[in-house]
């Protein structure tokens, strides 16, 4: 096992234990209706142990498939917003990759943030770690939404969101029960529970996506992205 690969699941571990941490204090604080400091640096040093990794990663890229390349050379793990860029970065942070290793550059345009809804979060997780840098935290913001939940006596629900859905005055019904155009709700009955939720979250200042979400999100494919790329770097050490 090289040193780099013991850093990163050394990164890795520890990023999980602190996600662990940050998983039960952020409960604490979405009760509180605010994000404390202390929280706040706990997540900005998860996102950079999760950068570290991915860092260790390029250099081992780099190291396995460029190794006449300049060491003094600025290069960075990809994580590019077009196909155009991706290419044009890849050619000049890692010459010679795609025809050394065809079958990596495809998994690392596969994951790319422009590939589609399952790889947004590396753009988000990009964007929170370059603004963590230069901004010491970024802001979090509570958002509150609400949802209904209709429990059904056969073992069914029916659940909406007030604020996107509204029920007209004519004929709407669940279950056979009308739902009241008032209060946007079901007319008490019997044999039906109706339950009103209010969701309360976190988001990172500019990105549309619970905090804790993305922290998930980013651990789960950080953690992913480095099991699939040491696989292929085992075949060539």
């Amino acid at each position: 096992m090289s040193s780099r690969e013991v850093e990163i699941e050394a990164l890795l571990e520890r990023a999980k234990k602190q996600f662990s941490v940050i998983k039960r204090e952020y409960k604490i604080n979405l009760d509180q209706k605010f994000i404390s400091t202390d929280l706040g640096i706990k997540i900005k040093n998860l996102c950079e142990n999760l950068r570290s990794a991915l860092d260790y990663l390029a250099h081992d890229i780099r190291e396995y498939y460029c190794p006449l390349e300049n060491k003094k050379d600025r290069f960075y793990f990809p994580i590019l917003p077009d196909i155009n860029q991706f290419n044009r970065k890849l050619l000049q942070w890692y010459p010679g990759l795609n025809t050394a290793a065809p079958d990596l550059w495809d998994y690392l345009e596969s994951i790319q943030p422009f590939k589609g809804k399952s790889t947004i979060w590396l753009s988000h997780f990009n964007k929170l770690n370059n603004e963590n840098k230069h901004n010491t935290l970024v802001p979090q913001t509570k958002t509150t939404r609400e949802e209904v939940n209709v429990s059904l006596k056969n073992g069914g629900t029916v659940s909406w969101d007030p604020s996107g859905t509204t029920f007209g005055k004519y004929g709407v019904s669940i279950d056979g029960v009308p739902v009241d155009p008032l209060t946007q709700k079901p007319i008490p009955h019997p044999s039906q529970k109706v339950e009103q939720t209010i969701w309360v979250d976190f988001h990172f200042e500019n990105i549309p996506v619970s905090a804790l979400k993305l922290l998930k999100l980013s651990l789960d494919g950080v953690e992913r992205i480095t099991s699939e790329v040491r696989k292929t770097l085992k075949d060539v050490m």
